[in-house]
């Protein structure tokens, strides 16, 4: 299913993400592996819940998307389940933090589908429960005025730093992942510029050990 950075790589892009709290990791999804996992969204998007409403907690930033859960998606899709886990994943992943990366125990964050599929459609301003979200795109809007981008502000956790000097934006395709700190890096997704855009990506959940509680009750919101 994946595509991993060679070993030899694993330090230069370390120290890229020590810097930023951001890794971009393209192509990491295998051709066969887009197929199948493209597939296995377009099925369980059948049973998301569209959410249309403003986050409290979370500067009221708005969410417009569709989303199906992890406790769902792990009665429904053992694919994604397995990869979740996947050894040699959470090696990079651990190689890349400098330190254990475990997954996460909640049922329900720990890997999510996120749909913005209407234009306009957007997840708003936030920081994560847990340390690490690794972003996989499934669907991505083909050009970066199309919106559907990443925006982040590395090193600063509040959202109003997203309006701020120093806030980065960065589009990505189809197959491509990334990994943040997404529990002190504000960050948000802009909206999708016009009809026809599609941006449909998996959102795996880690931690550390030792730290296992979610510190917010915001992703009930989105995913119950």
């Amino acid at each position: 299913m994946f595509s991993l950075p060679v070993p030899t790589r694993w330090e230069y892009l370390r120290r890229r993400f020590s810097a930023d709290g951001y890794v971009a990791l393209p192509g990491l999804i295998s051709p066969v592996g887009l197929t199948e996992l493209g597939g296995e969204a377009r099925r369980l998007e059948a049973d998301g819940a569209r959410r249309d409403f403003h986050m409290p907690g979370m500067a009221d930033s708005p969410r417009h998307m569709t989303t199906l859960g992890g406790h769902r998606i792990a009665r429904a899709s053992p694919v994604i389940t397995r990869l979740y886990e996947d050894r040699d994943l959470m090696r990079l992943l651990s190689s890349l933090l400098g330190e254990a990366v475990v997954p996460v125990h909640d049922p329900v964050e720990r890997h999510v589908l996120n749909v913005l599929h209407r234009p306009g459609d957007t997840h708003g301003a936030h920081t994560d429960d847990y340390p690490l979200a690794l972003v996989l795109f499934l669907e991505a809007p083909p050009h970066h005025t199309d919106g559907g981008l990443l925006e982040f502000h590395p090193g600063r956790g509040d959202l109003y730093a997203l309006d701020a000097p120093g806030t980065r934006r960065v589009h990505h395709r189809p197959a491509d992942g990334y990994l943040l700190r997404s529990d002190v890096t504000a960050h948000r997704v802009t909206p999708l510029a016009r009809p026809g855009l599609r941006r449909t990506v998996l959102n795996f959940a880690y931690t550390t050990p030792g730290r296992q509680g979610a510190s917010t009750s915001t992703a009930s919101l989105l995913y119950d």
